[in-house]
Protein backbone atom coordinates (compact mmCIF):
# COMPACT_ATOMS: atom_id res chain seq x y z
CA UNK A 1 0.00 0.00 0.00
CA UNK A 2 1.30 3.24 -0.86
CA UNK A 3 2.32 5.39 2.78
CA UNK A 4 -0.06 8.47 1.26
CA UNK A 5 -2.80 6.48 1.53
CA UNK A 6 -2.92 6.12 5.29
CA UNK A 7 -2.36 9.61 5.26
CA UNK A 8 -5.60 10.95 7.49
CA UNK A 9 -7.25 13.39 4.88
CA UNK A 10 -7.23 9.79 2.69
CA UNK A 11 -9.03 8.46 5.79
CA UNK A 12 -11.68 11.13 6.23
CA UNK A 13 -10.05 13.24 8.51
CA UNK A 14 -11.40 16.72 9.54
CA UNK A 15 -8.59 17.61 11.17
CA UNK A 16 -5.83 19.65 10.04
CA UNK A 17 -2.08 19.74 11.57
CA UNK A 18 -1.57 20.92 15.00
CA UNK A 19 -2.13 24.97 15.06
CA UNK A 20 -3.98 24.99 11.71
CA UNK A 21 -7.55 26.54 11.30
CA UNK A 22 -9.89 24.13 9.94
CA UNK A 23 -11.60 25.18 6.61
CA UNK A 24 -14.45 22.86 6.94
CA UNK A 25 -16.00 21.92 3.37
CA UNK A 26 -17.68 18.83 4.68
CA UNK A 27 -20.54 17.71 3.04
CA UNK A 28 -21.94 17.28 6.74
CA UNK A 29 -22.02 17.52 9.76
CA UNK A 30 -20.81 20.75 9.13
CA UNK A 31 -19.37 23.77 10.57
CA UNK A 32 -21.53 27.00 11.34
CA UNK A 33 -20.58 30.34 11.08
CA UNK A 34 -18.08 32.10 13.42
CA UNK A 35 -21.33 33.86 15.12
CA UNK A 36 -23.43 30.93 15.58
CA UNK A 37 -20.72 29.19 17.29
CA UNK A 38 -19.74 32.25 19.87
CA UNK A 39 -23.76 32.05 20.73
CA UNK A 40 -23.49 28.52 21.28
CA UNK A 41 -20.78 28.51 23.94
CA UNK A 42 -22.51 31.66 25.74
CA UNK A 43 -25.25 29.38 26.78
CA UNK A 44 -22.66 27.70 28.86
CA UNK A 45 -21.98 30.77 30.83
CA UNK A 46 -25.34 32.28 31.09
CA UNK A 47 -27.14 32.55 34.62
CA UNK A 48 -30.10 30.58 33.56
CA UNK A 49 -29.98 27.09 32.50
CA UNK A 50 -28.50 25.72 29.88
CA UNK A 51 -31.26 24.40 27.22
CA UNK A 52 -28.89 21.55 27.44
CA UNK A 53 -30.60 20.09 30.49
CA UNK A 54 -33.72 21.86 31.02
CA UNK A 55 -37.10 20.02 31.02
CA UNK A 56 -39.16 20.25 27.63
CA UNK A 57 -42.02 21.29 29.31
CA UNK A 58 -40.54 23.92 31.37
CA UNK A 59 -41.89 27.51 31.07
CA UNK A 60 -38.18 28.27 30.45
CA UNK A 61 -37.91 25.96 27.28
CA UNK A 62 -41.41 27.23 26.20
CA UNK A 63 -39.97 29.94 25.21
CA UNK A 64 -37.40 28.68 23.19
CA UNK A 65 -39.49 26.94 21.65
CA UNK A 66 -42.26 29.44 20.83
CA UNK A 67 -39.58 31.76 19.57
CA UNK A 68 -38.12 29.34 17.32
CA UNK A 69 -41.28 28.48 15.52
CA UNK A 70 -41.54 32.22 15.45
CA UNK A 71 -38.49 32.95 13.58
CA UNK A 72 -38.54 30.40 11.55
CA UNK A 73 -42.17 31.45 10.07
CA UNK A 74 -40.73 34.43 9.66
CA UNK A 75 -37.30 33.76 8.17
CA UNK A 76 -38.98 31.48 5.52
CA UNK A 77 -42.28 33.22 4.81
CA UNK A 78 -44.09 30.05 5.97
CA UNK A 79 -48.15 30.37 5.68
CA UNK A 80 -49.87 30.15 8.72
CA UNK A 81 -51.79 27.02 7.15
CA UNK A 82 -48.51 24.93 8.07
CA UNK A 83 -47.59 23.71 11.18
CA UNK A 84 -44.09 23.56 11.94
CA UNK A 85 -42.66 20.65 14.02
CA UNK A 86 -39.34 19.49 15.61
CA UNK A 87 -38.74 15.63 15.04
CA UNK A 88 -36.21 12.91 15.59
CA UNK A 89 -34.93 10.42 13.07
CA UNK A 90 -33.42 12.55 10.64
CA UNK A 91 -34.06 12.70 6.64
CA UNK A 92 -34.18 8.92 6.51
CA UNK A 93 -36.51 9.10 9.71
CA UNK A 94 -38.90 10.88 7.20
CA UNK A 95 -38.55 8.30 4.24
CA UNK A 96 -40.65 6.20 6.19
CA UNK A 97 -42.43 9.07 7.72
CA UNK A 98 -44.37 10.72 5.15
CA UNK A 99 -46.24 7.66 3.28
CA UNK A 100 -46.55 6.65 6.83
CA UNK A 101 -48.64 9.78 7.15
CA UNK A 102 -50.38 10.63 3.99
CA UNK A 103 -50.82 6.79 3.02
CA UNK A 104 -53.12 5.79 5.30
CA UNK A 105 -54.07 2.24 3.94
CA UNK A 106 -50.54 1.47 2.44
CA UNK A 107 -51.65 0.62 -0.90
CA UNK A 108 -51.99 4.56 -2.45
CA UNK A 109 -50.06 5.60 -5.51
CA UNK A 110 -47.46 8.17 -4.88
CA UNK A 111 -45.21 9.79 -7.77
CA UNK A 112 -40.90 9.30 -6.76
CA UNK A 113 -39.13 11.83 -8.95
CA UNK A 114 -35.50 10.20 -8.34
CA UNK A 115 -32.91 12.21 -9.38
CA UNK A 116 -30.22 10.92 -7.21
CA UNK A 117 -29.06 8.75 -4.33
CA UNK A 118 -31.24 10.84 -1.32
CA UNK A 119 -34.27 10.40 -3.33
CA UNK A 120 -33.46 7.06 -4.36
CA UNK A 121 -32.95 5.93 -0.76
CA UNK A 122 -36.21 7.57 -0.02
CA UNK A 123 -37.91 5.43 -2.61
CA UNK A 124 -36.61 2.57 -1.63
CA UNK A 125 -37.77 3.12 1.98
CA UNK A 126 -41.46 4.25 0.77
CA UNK A 127 -41.55 0.91 -1.07
CA UNK A 128 -42.30 -0.39 2.20
CA UNK A 129 -45.56 1.53 2.60
CA UNK A 130 -47.08 2.35 -0.15
CA UNK A 131 -47.57 2.01 -4.01
CA UNK A 132 -44.58 4.27 -5.77
CA UNK A 133 -44.52 5.42 -9.06
CA UNK A 134 -41.17 6.15 -10.28
CA UNK A 135 -39.71 8.93 -12.86
CA UNK A 136 -36.52 8.69 -12.75
CA UNK A 137 -33.52 10.24 -14.44
CA UNK A 138 -31.16 7.96 -13.60
CA UNK A 139 -28.06 7.23 -16.46
CA UNK A 140 -27.48 3.17 -17.76
CA UNK A 141 -24.44 3.73 -15.68
CA UNK A 142 -25.82 4.80 -12.51
CA UNK A 143 -25.07 8.19 -12.21
CA UNK A 144 -27.53 11.14 -12.22
CA UNK A 145 -26.48 14.10 -13.97
CA UNK A 146 -30.10 15.93 -15.21
CA UNK A 147 -33.32 15.82 -13.14
CA UNK A 148 -36.12 14.17 -14.68
CA UNK A 149 -39.57 14.86 -16.44
CA UNK A 150 -42.20 16.30 -14.58
CA UNK A 151 -44.10 15.78 -17.14
CA UNK A 152 -47.45 13.23 -17.32
CA UNK A 153 -47.27 12.76 -13.71
CA UNK A 154 -49.94 10.26 -12.36
CA UNK A 155 -52.86 12.65 -11.53
CA UNK A 156 -54.03 10.09 -8.29
CA UNK A 157 -50.89 10.21 -7.03
CA UNK A 158 -51.29 11.04 -3.19
CA UNK A 159 -48.50 12.87 -3.18
CA UNK A 160 -45.25 13.85 -5.42
CA UNK A 161 -41.90 13.06 -3.41
CA UNK A 162 -38.61 15.18 -4.46
CA UNK A 163 -35.39 16.13 -3.21
CA UNK A 164 -34.47 19.64 -3.71
CA UNK A 165 -30.26 19.56 -3.35
CA UNK A 166 -29.19 16.11 -4.04
CA UNK A 167 -25.63 16.64 -2.21
CA UNK A 168 -24.05 13.12 -3.44
CA UNK A 169 -24.99 14.17 -7.30
CA UNK A 170 -24.16 17.99 -7.06
CA UNK A 171 -27.80 18.48 -9.15
CA UNK A 172 -30.10 21.57 -7.56
CA UNK A 173 -33.53 22.81 -7.74
CA UNK A 174 -33.19 26.29 -8.01
CA UNK A 175 -36.59 26.86 -7.72
CA UNK A 176 -39.89 24.44 -6.86
CA UNK A 177 -41.44 22.82 -9.93
CA UNK A 178 -45.23 23.71 -10.33
CA UNK A 179 -46.20 20.32 -11.34
CA UNK A 180 -49.85 21.33 -12.73
CA UNK A 181 -51.74 18.37 -10.72
CA UNK A 182 -53.54 18.15 -7.65
CA UNK A 183 -51.49 16.00 -5.75
CA UNK A 184 -49.26 17.81 -3.23
CA UNK A 185 -45.11 17.91 -3.45
CA UNK A 186 -43.10 16.39 -0.50
CA UNK A 187 -40.03 18.14 -0.47
CA UNK A 188 -36.75 16.72 1.45
CA UNK A 189 -34.81 20.03 0.82
CA UNK A 190 -32.04 18.54 3.67
CA UNK A 191 -29.45 20.41 2.33
CA UNK A 192 -31.23 23.38 0.83
CA UNK A 193 -33.45 24.76 3.12
CA UNK A 194 -33.25 28.56 4.63
CA UNK A 195 -30.83 28.59 1.62
CA UNK A 196 -33.66 30.50 -1.01
CA UNK A 197 -37.01 32.04 -0.54
CA UNK A 198 -39.82 28.79 -1.16
CA UNK A 199 -43.19 29.18 -2.95
CA UNK A 200 -44.70 27.17 -0.48
CA UNK A 201 -48.32 27.54 -2.29
CA UNK A 202 -47.71 28.59 -5.47
CA UNK A 203 -46.06 25.31 -5.98
CA UNK A 204 -48.46 23.38 -3.81
CA UNK A 205 -45.66 22.09 -0.91
CA UNK A 206 -47.47 20.04 1.30
CA UNK A 207 -44.81 19.00 3.12
CA UNK A 208 -41.16 19.83 3.69
CA UNK A 209 -38.66 18.54 5.83
CA UNK A 210 -34.77 19.38 6.51
CA UNK A 211 -32.19 17.55 8.92
CA UNK A 212 -30.84 20.49 10.58
CA UNK A 213 -26.59 19.21 10.08
CA UNK A 214 -26.31 21.00 6.73
CA UNK A 215 -27.65 24.32 7.30
CA UNK A 216 -29.66 25.18 10.29
CA UNK A 217 -27.63 23.42 13.41
CA UNK A 218 -25.95 20.29 14.50
CA UNK A 219 -27.05 16.26 13.62
CA UNK A 220 -30.33 14.92 16.24
CA UNK A 221 -33.37 17.45 15.05
CA UNK A 222 -35.22 17.59 11.87
CA UNK A 223 -37.46 20.28 10.68
CA UNK A 224 -40.58 19.63 9.27
CA UNK A 225 -43.29 21.63 7.96
CA UNK A 226 -46.75 20.42 7.51
CA UNK A 227 -49.89 21.54 5.61
CA UNK A 228 -52.71 21.43 8.17
CA UNK A 229 -55.36 19.54 5.75
CA UNK A 230 -52.70 16.40 5.32
CA UNK A 231 -53.29 15.98 9.21
CA UNK A 232 -55.70 13.46 10.49
CA UNK A 233 -55.64 10.32 8.67
CA UNK A 234 -52.06 8.80 9.20
CA UNK A 235 -51.94 5.12 8.83
CA UNK A 236 -52.38 3.00 11.82
CA UNK A 237 -49.18 1.54 11.73
CA UNK A 238 -47.40 4.97 12.38
CA UNK A 239 -45.42 5.17 15.13
CA UNK A 240 -46.05 8.03 17.60
CA UNK A 241 -42.57 9.40 17.10
CA UNK A 242 -43.22 9.92 13.24
CA UNK A 243 -46.82 10.96 13.71
CA UNK A 244 -47.33 14.48 12.25
CA UNK A 245 -50.68 14.79 13.62
CA UNK A 246 -49.85 13.44 17.24
CA UNK A 247 -46.55 15.74 17.44
CA UNK A 248 -49.00 18.54 16.23
CA UNK A 249 -51.59 18.07 18.43
CA UNK A 250 -48.89 17.38 21.80
CA UNK A 251 -47.41 20.34 20.61
CA UNK A 252 -44.18 19.52 19.31
CA UNK A 253 -43.82 17.99 23.23
CA UNK A 254 -45.22 14.08 22.14
CA UNK A 255 -41.86 12.72 23.52
CA UNK A 256 -38.52 14.85 24.61
CA UNK A 257 -37.70 17.35 22.15
CA UNK A 258 -33.94 17.86 21.50
CA UNK A 259 -34.23 20.87 23.59
CA UNK A 260 -30.46 21.40 22.83
CA UNK A 261 -30.66 21.47 19.26
CA UNK A 262 -33.72 23.40 19.01
CA UNK A 263 -32.22 26.23 21.06
CA UNK A 264 -29.22 26.01 18.28
CA UNK A 265 -31.35 26.38 15.33
CA UNK A 266 -33.26 29.44 17.27
CA UNK A 267 -29.43 30.75 17.50
CA UNK A 268 -28.99 30.42 13.74
CA UNK A 269 -32.47 31.36 12.62
CA UNK A 270 -31.28 34.82 14.45
CA UNK A 271 -28.04 34.78 12.58
CA UNK A 272 -29.61 34.62 9.39
CA UNK A 273 -32.00 36.89 10.07
CA UNK A 274 -29.60 39.61 10.90
CA UNK A 275 -27.50 38.65 7.67
CA UNK A 276 -30.21 39.82 5.41
CA UNK A 277 -32.54 37.07 5.75
CA UNK A 278 -33.12 33.85 3.11
CA UNK A 279 -32.85 36.30 0.09
CA UNK A 280 -29.20 37.14 1.56
CA UNK A 281 -28.30 33.33 1.69
CA UNK A 282 -29.23 33.07 -1.86
CA UNK A 283 -27.25 35.93 -3.11
CA UNK A 284 -24.34 34.49 -1.09
CA UNK A 285 -24.65 30.86 -2.51
CA UNK A 286 -24.45 32.06 -6.16
CA UNK A 287 -21.72 34.20 -5.67
CA UNK A 288 -19.50 31.33 -3.84
CA UNK A 289 -20.36 28.25 -5.76
CA UNK A 290 -19.67 30.57 -9.54
CA UNK A 291 -16.40 31.49 -8.02
CA UNK A 292 -15.88 27.44 -7.93
CA UNK A 293 -17.23 26.56 -11.08
CA UNK A 294 -15.73 29.32 -12.94
CA UNK A 295 -12.57 27.92 -12.06
CA UNK A 296 -13.52 24.55 -13.22
CA UNK A 297 -14.62 26.59 -16.24
CA UNK A 298 -11.31 27.74 -16.84
CA UNK A 299 -8.87 25.52 -16.27
CA UNK A 300 -9.19 23.76 -19.72
CA UNK A 301 -10.15 20.49 -18.34
CA UNK A 302 -7.45 20.45 -15.15
CA UNK A 303 -11.08 20.65 -12.99
CA UNK A 304 -13.93 19.11 -14.23
CA UNK A 305 -17.28 18.21 -13.09
CA UNK A 306 -20.43 15.74 -14.06
CA UNK A 307 -23.20 17.80 -14.38
CA UNK A 308 -22.74 20.22 -17.49
CA UNK A 309 -25.94 22.00 -17.16
CA UNK A 310 -25.36 24.97 -15.43
CA UNK A 311 -29.12 25.40 -14.08
CA UNK A 312 -29.35 22.54 -12.55
CA UNK A 313 -25.92 23.03 -10.93
CA UNK A 314 -25.57 22.56 -7.31
CA UNK A 315 -24.79 25.45 -5.21
CA UNK A 316 -24.55 24.22 -1.99
CA UNK A 317 -22.41 20.80 -2.83
CA UNK A 318 -19.65 20.90 -5.85
CA UNK A 319 -18.50 18.00 -7.63
CA UNK A 320 -15.01 18.23 -9.33
CA UNK A 321 -12.48 15.96 -10.15
CA UNK A 322 -8.84 16.84 -10.56
CA UNK A 323 -6.34 16.16 -13.53
CA UNK A 324 -9.28 13.58 -14.50
CA UNK A 325 -9.33 11.64 -11.65
CA UNK A 326 -5.63 10.65 -11.68
CA UNK A 327 -5.47 9.19 -8.50
CA UNK A 328 -1.63 10.75 -7.84
CA UNK A 329 -2.82 13.83 -8.24
CA UNK A 330 -6.02 13.91 -6.81
CA UNK A 331 -4.07 12.26 -3.34
CA UNK A 332 -1.75 15.34 -3.99
CA UNK A 333 -4.54 17.95 -3.82
CA UNK A 334 -6.06 16.72 -0.82
CA UNK A 335 -2.89 16.60 0.85
CA UNK A 336 -1.48 19.66 0.37
CA UNK A 337 -5.41 21.22 1.23
CA UNK A 338 -5.49 19.45 4.33
CA UNK A 339 -1.92 21.09 5.43
CA UNK A 340 -3.35 24.31 4.86
CA UNK A 341 -6.55 23.63 6.75
CA UNK A 342 -8.96 22.85 3.95
CA UNK A 343 -10.84 19.76 5.23
CA UNK A 344 -13.99 17.73 4.03
CA UNK A 345 -13.65 17.48 0.36
CA UNK A 346 -13.36 13.52 0.27
CA UNK A 347 -15.39 12.35 3.24
CA UNK A 348 -16.18 8.37 3.64
CA UNK A 349 -19.83 7.64 2.38
CA UNK A 350 -22.13 4.56 2.48
CA UNK A 351 -21.35 4.66 -1.41
CA UNK A 352 -17.32 4.72 -1.26
CA UNK A 353 -15.17 8.13 -2.58
CA UNK A 354 -15.64 7.61 -5.94
CA UNK A 355 -14.05 9.72 -8.47
CA UNK A 356 -15.45 12.95 -7.45
CA UNK A 357 -14.66 15.64 -5.03
CA UNK A 358 -17.22 17.41 -3.37
CA UNK A 359 -16.91 21.32 -1.92
CA UNK A 360 -19.66 21.62 -0.04
CA UNK A 361 -20.63 25.74 0.25
CA UNK A 362 -23.48 25.76 3.43
CA UNK A 363 -24.42 29.48 5.06
CA UNK A 364 -22.16 28.36 7.81
CA UNK A 365 -19.39 28.76 4.59
CA UNK A 366 -18.17 32.49 4.47
CA UNK A 367 -17.39 33.72 0.96
CA UNK A 368 -14.06 34.36 2.13
CA UNK A 369 -13.55 31.07 3.07
CA UNK A 370 -14.25 30.02 -0.71
CA UNK A 371 -11.73 32.35 -1.89
CA UNK A 372 -9.16 30.76 -0.28
CA UNK A 373 -10.44 27.48 -1.52
CA UNK A 374 -10.63 28.68 -5.19
CA UNK A 375 -6.63 30.32 -4.88
CA UNK A 376 -5.52 27.28 -3.61
CA UNK A 377 -7.21 25.08 -6.45
CA UNK A 378 -6.06 27.80 -8.90
CA UNK A 379 -2.18 27.81 -7.16
CA UNK A 380 -2.37 23.47 -7.20
CA UNK A 381 -3.06 23.46 -11.08
CA UNK A 382 -0.25 26.00 -11.56
CA UNK A 383 2.07 24.11 -9.83
CA UNK A 384 0.90 20.49 -11.47
CA UNK A 385 0.90 22.26 -15.04
CA UNK A 386 4.55 23.54 -14.48
CA UNK A 387 5.68 20.32 -13.18
CA UNK A 388 4.07 18.62 -16.37
CA UNK A 389 6.42 20.91 -18.17
CA UNK A 390 9.53 20.13 -15.97
CA UNK A 391 9.34 16.37 -16.97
Amino acid sequence: MNPADTHPVMLGSLVPPSGVKPLNFSPGPTSLAAEVEAAIKALFDAERMCSMYLSHRSPEFLDILASVVQRCRAAMEIPDQYEILFMHGGGHGQFAAVPLNLCPNGDEKATYLVNGTWSKRALSEASKYCRPIVVSSENPDGTFTHNPSFAQLDPESRYVYLCSNETVNGIEMHQLPKLGIKAPLVVDASSDFSTKPIDWVGCNVGVLYACASKNLGHPGVTLCVIRKDLLGTPSQHCPGVLCYTTNVREGNLWNTIATFNVEVINIYLQWLIAQGGVHEMERRSIAKSAMVYNLIGSSEGFYGTPISDPSIRSRMNVPFDVAGGDEETTRDFLIQGWERGIVGLRTLTPFGVGKYLRASLYNGVSVHQVEVLVSFMAGFMKAARAKQVCR
